[in-house]
């Protein structure tokens, strides 16, 4: 196919899930289709041994909300946000190895042992300059808290397998999961979970892959008035490509983003400009497309580069590796869904928000490495957005608090049902299977 073919992936991925949700019906609740029916999950005992062990931690995920929130750290830097994790396990009787997989902050415990394995992610690390207005404080809080209420319930609930807690640093902008698992942090586990604050309770909405660009054009500088036929100007070849992103945005996807500034375009007027530098964001709903609109992008820059005489150097993901969109296990979503209805919570179905409301995160690339679901739970208004002030706020709120016990029992549970449960995890499994199965990430834009 040339690069002037349209690619059918979007449309691909638009009759299979016009063909899901057609099988699936009429949306009666999130998670309540797709291998819920084969759930049983965890006997009564151990759920209401999990679920009161949680609500039991209310002090120490306090703590942490508070804490974290009040000494945000910024992506690899995040050292006292990690120790104070670890110190939090210490107390409880949990030894955690802190600076494991290359990143010194990163860290891991385990209890259990043996297969099935399931991962709980911990992010907590804040933005520069605004702090936790992504409420990473309270996802460390509801991760530690899963993993706390899961050793204190242990030997009631008697699951089998192991529980893991990975502590990965540097989710903004960074994509700390995918340097831990290229070290090999999700090799040894079956399924990975997590739960993202937010301004509704959501059971699955849509998270986009996404890539860093950046564009470097050189061309010749020259007299501007003397001899400006002598130049060859970066500049223009960087308004170019701009002006190429704006027209392109008309033929590529709804779904798709990209966002650009050019930050550097020359010294003075009076020099043709010799170099040129725009910096993108690409993103894309499905690995596939998010391929393909690279791909484009590059075309922009290289035509653009051609029309002024100059030269482009093209360099991907310089700095941060690729995140992928979130591929959503619905059969283990299920299970998050029945406990947070035990907590009061009625999250809601995949394709009640509207699409457009679609950020990023590294832990789409575990998703298409293992089966994954990153729920989303409420501290916030609906009207607030993630990345704000206003954000930032609530993530430090009694609601937050709130959130980190509810969201430490319903991931906490949901591990809980997948150890008890082999229909479960062959559920799981199946869908994940039919999904697509795993990818190789490394080498998928390759």
């Amino acid at each position: 196919m040339s690069s002037a073919d349209p690619s059918t992936a979007y449309l691909d991925h638009l009759v299979a899930e016009t063909e899901r949700r057609t099988r699936q019906g009429p949306a009666t609740g999130a998670g309540e289709t797709s291998g819920a029916e084969h759930a049983v999950g965890a006997p009564d005992a151990a759920v209401h041994a999990v679920d009161h062990a949680a609500q039991a931690l209310e002090a120490d995920l306090a703590d942490i909300v508070r804490t974290l929130h009040g000494e945000p750290e910024i992506a690899f830097e995040e050292h006292r946000s990690a120790r104070l994790l670890v110190d939090v396990l210490a107390r409880h009787g949990i030894s955690a190895e802190l600076g494991v997989h290359g990143l010194p902050t990163a860290f891991r415990a385990e209890i259990g042992h043996g297969r099935p394995a399931i991962v709980i992610c911990a992010e907590y690390d804040a933005l520069p300059g605004i702090g936790h207005a992504c409420g990473h404080n309270v996802i460390a809080a509801a991760s530690v808290g899963a993993f706390l209420a899961l050793h204190r319930a242990w030997a009631e609930a008697r699951p089998e397998g192991t529980v893991v807690l990975l502590g990965t640093p540097a989710e903004e902008g960074r994509s700390g999961k995918e340097i831990l698992a290229r070290a090999g942090a999700f090799d040894d586990v079956d399924a990975a979970i997590m739960a993202h604050p937010y301004g509704l309770d959501v059971a699955d909405q849509v998270w986009l892959g996404r890539r860093l660009l950046t564009w470097t054009f050189t061309g010749r500088p020259a007299h501007a008035s003397a001899q400006p036929y002598m130049g060859r100007n970066a500049l223009d070849a960087a308004s170019l490509a701009y002006q190429g992103i704006g027209l392109l945005r008309q033929q590529i996807p709804p779904i798709d983003r990209i966002h650009a500034t050019i930050v550097e375009g020359g010294t003075s007027p009076n020099i043709v400009p010799e170099r040129a530098v725009v910096r993108l964001y690409a993103r894309s709903k499905y690995p596939d497309t998010l391929r393909d609109l690279s791909r484009r992008l590059d075309d922009v820059a290289r035509g653009a580069a051609l029309m002024t005489g100059t030269e482009v150097e093209i360099d991907w993901d310089d700095g941060a590796l690729p995140s992928l969109p979130v591929r959503t296990n619905d059969t283990l979503t299920s299970r998050w869904v029945a406990a947070q209805h035990r907590r009061g919570r009625r999250p809601l179905p995949a394709g009640v928000l509207s699409e457009t409301l679609a950020a990023s995160t590294d832990f789409g690339n575990v998703s298409y490495r293992v089966p994954g679901i990153h729920p989303l739970i409420q501290v916030a208004e609906p009207d607030v957005a993630l990345h704000t002030a206003e954000f930032a706020a609530a993530a430090g709120s009694p609601r937050a608090l709130e959130a980190a016990v509810d969201g430490a029992a319903g991931l906490a549970l949901t591990a809980l049902d997948y150890l008890h449960d082999a229909a479960l995890r062959e559920a799981v499994a199946s869908e994940f299977s039919e999904q697509g199965g795993a990818i190789d990430v490394p080498g998928y834009f390759d």
